[in-house]
């Protein structure tokens, strides 16, 4: 998936890689989009899970081993859908990034 999500990245922007340290900053600058667009999502993804009733449907215990695992559920959730293409978040800030470099270098 990882692999799909780059390459359409990279013709979404139109950067051919000429060297391998090229495509290394590419997949660096990918994963660190893709996890600034996942933390975004985790926040927004919280509220959903607030207020709800414990696993069983019993009344709420103050419990952090449940609340821990809702916690890594969510971050999970964040993820899978930021890989996925999420919101566009991470494609906006890679290309934004790229044009910024892309600047930077012809000066």
């Amino acid at each position: 998936m990882r692999i799909v999500e780059e390459s359409s990245v990279s013709n979404l922007i139109g950067v051919q890689s000429a060297s391998g340290s090229d495509g290394q900053s590419r997949a660096k600058l990918t994963d660190a989009a893709q996890q600034f667009e996942a933390m975004m999502l985790q926040e927004l993804l919280k509220p959903m899970r607030t207020g709800q009733g414990s696993w069983g449907g019993e009344e709420k215990s103050d419990d952090s081993g449940e609340d821990t695992m809702s916690s890594f559920g969510t971050e999970a959730v964040a993820k899978a859908i930021s890989k996925g293409g999420g919101f566009g978040i991470a494609r906006q800030i890679i290309r934004q990034v790229t044009m910024e470099n892309e600047k930077n270098s012809k000066k």
